[in-house]
């Protein structure tokens, strides 16, 4: 796939980007200074973020990953939670990070967060590159944002279509989705 030919428009570059983890991972140390912390890393598209996000943290930390589909192939959710890769390790009384790279309608995030606070850690909280506050219809708990973002389809920095383009190193937006 050429990415000029789906008519994408750069929307954030690395400097951007990196302004933008830098920022999370500043709060982050902040407040878990001390502490001991879980990250659960959403598959695939959080693991460029995740692993930008990692080695900013001065925190001890465990890394497990989730793998969750609610889009299959398509450039809207279906609504349906489907659950590929579970966590490994037992979270009781720990503090769990959720890392996702974007947040659309909420509903992945509003299952998977639900599913580990039974697990009953110490505290769960949610950490996104990107928070599409207009695509919500589900009440997710997000506390540690990089950036409120437009409604727009994007792609890069993990962000794909249809399993490509997750390595380009900017993000860009579809500026006229089909």
């Amino acid at each position: 796939m050429v990415l000029d030919q789906k008519n994408f428009t750069r929307y954030l570059n690395r400097h951007e980007i990196d302004v933008a983890v830098r920022g999370v991972a500043e709060k982050l140390n902040r407040d878990y200074k001390g502490k001991k912390v879980v990250l659960v890393c959403v598959l695939k598209g959080a693991f460029v973020f995740c692993s930008d996000l990692v080695r900013q943290l001065d925190l001890e930390v465990d890394v497990e990953f989730v793998r969750l589909s609610s889009y299959g192939r398509a450039l809207r959710s279906s609504g349906t939670v489907t659950i590929i890769k579970d966590i490994s390790i037992d979270i009781r009384d720990k503090h769990v990070l959720v890392i996702e790279e974007i947040i659309d309608s909420g509903r992945t995030l509003r299952f998977l967060y639900d599913r580990l606070k039974s697990a009953e850690p110490a505290s769960v909280e949610i950490v996104t590159l990107l928070d599409k506050k207009a695509k919500r219809v589900t009440d997710v708990p997000v506390k540690y944002v990089g950036r409120e973002i437009d409604d727009q389809f994007l792609v890069g920095y993990g962000l794909d279509l249809e399993e490509k383009c997750r390595n380009l190193p900017d993000i860009y937006y579809l500026k006229y989705p089909n």
